[in-house]
């Protein structure tokens, strides 16, 4: 059942900690999950919440280190010595404990490791605290299933019941030669059906997708979405097996990646948290705020060029707005569809003039339908015919520039490596309202010359 923190239930919590009623509060946290007492320890003070801790179980206590948002659990770790954290790690999976200490001053992390108990899980983690968070080492834990080519079915599963102790999640038992070499991988239903003294080599599958240590997250989330897979082996540049990713780690992975990129479509240039300092924020602010503040002075630049025209017909002056929303609103809807197809890896080299045929004829169904309806909606409100044909021609020509520039921008920036996300911001919406106003007061100089 979902667990809902109440006001009550938290009163009721803290009280309990005050008058130190160990019973009460192992009772009321016995049929909680670990997520979601890691979400009641956010409302107490470190203090508190280590009280609450050391009255549970380890196992369920180091989850919720695990499920404790970084920057929070690096604060958190402070008030724990150095032998208190060891004794945590030794019932998390490698690739958390790594990333628990990769949070940890150096000195910290030596002494945890030296009072670990498990000393297999201390040589794993001391192997993965050499790789960057970002790329498939880093994300890799050192547990999994391993079955030796040569095995019998009976001494495969003699091991996968030794192994199964230290692996939580069972998905595949992937199968290697004497040296390691990841040679392809076996279902445990194929185990189960076969025969007891058949070889492992006799049904194995040799068809088996694997990352490279070097590979970079994104790519890692990329394919084992693509193949649609709950884990992916990951190897050396020589293939021998090294671990294994699952996708709860993927998931971290790809909300993260969605998280930058809202930010960078908001204008926040830095990966900032809310309890992060004022400078900190303001400096990831500050470069796009500047930036639409010189597209605005370019906007009032442009607009002072038509003011005479603007002095003569006052009323043109109401539809800026308009002229420059609309242009922002194309460009934005345009570049995410281009975002979406570079997140999910697509090329878009493949069958690019259709793309651009299609965005093309969207455009100026969206240009023709707009521009028809602010025609119809001044004609009723008795706007000049003149300034309505100018509105109106202005708006269809924006909407087909915007989708221009919303759709390539993308593009151009992938190309030159700078993330894309950046398109869809002020750097959009700051160009397309200068292209807006040129067009604007660009037609309507045109059109008086002609009439």
């Amino acid at each position: 059942m979902k667990f809902e923190l109440s006001n009550v239930y938290q009163e009721w919590l803290e009280k309990m900690i005050e008058q130190n009623e160990s019973l009460a509060i192992q009772q009321s946290l016995q049929d909680i999950y670990p997520a979601d007492i890691s979400s009641v320890l956010y409302e107490f003070n470190a203090e508190k919440s280590k009280y609450v801790l050391d009255l549970l179980k380890k196992e369920v206590s180091a989850e919720i280190i695990s499920n404790l948002e970084e920057d929070v659990r690096k604060k958190f770790l402070k008030n724990f010595s150095s032998t208190e954290i060891a004794s945590y790690l030794d019932y998390v999976d490698s690739d958390d404990a790594a990333d628990i200490l990769n949070e940890q001053p150096v000195l910290v992390r030596e002494e945890v490791i030296a009072h670990m108990t498990d000393q297999e899980k201390a040589s794993h983690i001391v192997d993965l605290l050499r790789y960057d968070e970002d790329c498939a080492g880093g994300l890799m834990a050192k547990e999994l299933m391993v079955a030796n080519v040569n095995w019998t079915v009976v001494q495969c599963i003699e091991e996968i019941r030794r192994q199964a102790e230290k692996v939580e999640k069972i998905y595949s038992v992937y199968v290697v030669n004497d040296q390691g070499f990841l040679l392809g991988r076996v279902s445990l239903k194929k185990i189960i059906l076969a025969s007891d003294q058949m070889k492992i080599a006799d049904i194995y599958d040799p068809d088996v997708i694997s990352v490279e240590t070097y590979r970079k997250d994104d790519e890692v989330a990329a394919i084992m979405r693509k193949y649609d897979l709950e884990a992916i082996p990951v190897v050396n540049v020589q293939r021998k097996l090294l671990g294994r990713i699952t996708i709860d780690d993927i998931v971290d992975v790809i909300a993260e990646q969605a998280e930058q990129d809202r930010q960078l479509m908001s204008g926040i240039s830095e990966n900032v948290e809310e309890h992060d300092s004022v400078w900190t924020v303001t400096r990831s602010r500050l470069p796009w705020l500047i930036i639409g503040m010189v597209g605005g002075m370019l906007g009032a630049s442009f607009i002072g060029l038509f003011e005479k025209d603007l002095i003569i017909i006052p009323a043109m002056a109401f539809f800026i707005p308009l002229i420059t929303a609309t242009g922002g609103n194309v460009g934005i809807q345009s570049s995410s569809m281009v975002l979406q197809t570079l997140a999910n890896k697509t090329s878009l080299g493949n069958g690019f003039y259709e793309r651009f045929i299609k965005m093309l004829l969207v455009a100026l169904v969206n240009g023709v339908v707009i521009s028809a309806l602010v025609f119809i909606i001044n004609f009723i409100f008795g706007q000049s015919p003149q300034l309505a044909i100018v509105v109106s021609i202005s708006l269809f020509s924006v909407v087909l520039l915007s989708s221009f520039m919303g759709t390539f921008t993308p593009i151009v920036l992938n190309k030159i490596k700078i993330n894309p996300a950046l398109a869809s911001g002020p750097f959009i919406t700051t160009a397309n309202d200068i292209i807006g106003l040129a067009v604007y007061f660009g037609t309507s100089r045109l059109l008086h010359s002609i009439f």
